[in-house]
């Protein structure tokens, strides 16, 4: 169950319709959506950022202590399968998620030095990549943009 005050309305909503995505996927595949799940589903939703499942299981934990590392790994692994979430692998040996469903396509800068990783969108290098896919008959599907380097702070 998601509970929340008047002023986070807005994030209901979109944890509501993300909640519905993964009841279907659930139903679709004989599974049902359980007390731990839907307390995983809440504690990622309310994290804007590239989660480790071990920061996932540390915010988890907060709201129900008897949830444990695994079924942090089983729900994470079934959110990513039902698209609510996206594995992502920055090249640091640790596997972070972050939000898919709901949110704009972007690419990534992630700074070797601190591991920053900074969000960024650009319609110039999407016109591009199209262009390229187009030029070469090839239908793309999806992309990942990623750029390593060292950020501004990093640079000082």
């Amino acid at each position: 169950m998601l509970w929340y005050n008047d002023n986070q309305s807005h994030l209901y909503i979109h944890m509501k319709k993300e909640e519905k995505v993964l009841r279907e996927h659930l139903a679709r595949n004989n599974l049902r959506l359980t007390r731990q799940r839907e307390t995983i589903l809440d504690a990622f939703l309310s994290i804007e950022s590239h989660v480790s499942a071990e920061e996932l299981y540390r915010e988890t934990v907060k709201k129900d202590p008897a949830i444990g590392l695994a079924t942090i790994y089983r729900t994470i692994n079934l959110l990513c399968r039902c698209g609510l979430a996206q594995e992502r692998d920055f090249g640091d040996g640790e596997t972070r998620y972050e939000h898919l469903y709901n949110h704009k396509h972007h690419d990534h800068l992630i700074c070797t030095s601190c591991g920053n990783i900074a969000e960024f969108e650009n319609t110039d290098i999407e016109k591009l990549q199209a262009k390229v896919a187009k030029n070469h008959g090839f239908e793309t599907h999806s992309h990942r943009l990623e750029l390593y380097g060292i950020c501004e702070t990093c640079k000082q």
